[in-house]
């Protein structure tokens, strides 16, 4: 099992729209790629932060899903549509194995 996270600082004054865009970007990832997205946020550290959680059966899994994210203009769409919600570069990734 392989477990991606991603991460992102929000933008001053867009913590409610970043969780709207968070919801909605996680609503159209599940109904195009059927991939099960946690919204998340910091209980401790910095508050101004925002991350999505899904775990995939192995890497080929996660490589398949974003292969189809990649190639679909109305997702690219959407992320340049809420990415003032963002501070620029804030953005990490990761990615871990179930052990």
């Amino acid at each position: 099992m392989v477990v991606f996270s991603r991460g992102a600082s929000i933008a001053p004054g867009k913590t409610a729209s970043a969780i709207r865009f968070a919801h909605e970007i996680s609503a159209y990832l599940k109904s195009t790629c059927g991939i099960e997205l946690e919204v998340l946020m910091p209980i401790g550290g910095n508050p101004n932060r925002i991350g999505w959680s899904t775990r995939y059966q192995d890497l080929a899994a996660l490589e398949a899903t974003t292969a189809k994210m990649t190639a679909d203009p109305k997702y690219w769409e959407m992320v340049n549509k809420g990415a003032d919600n963002f501070i620029a570069g804030s953005i990490r990734d990761a990615m871990w194995r179930t052990v």
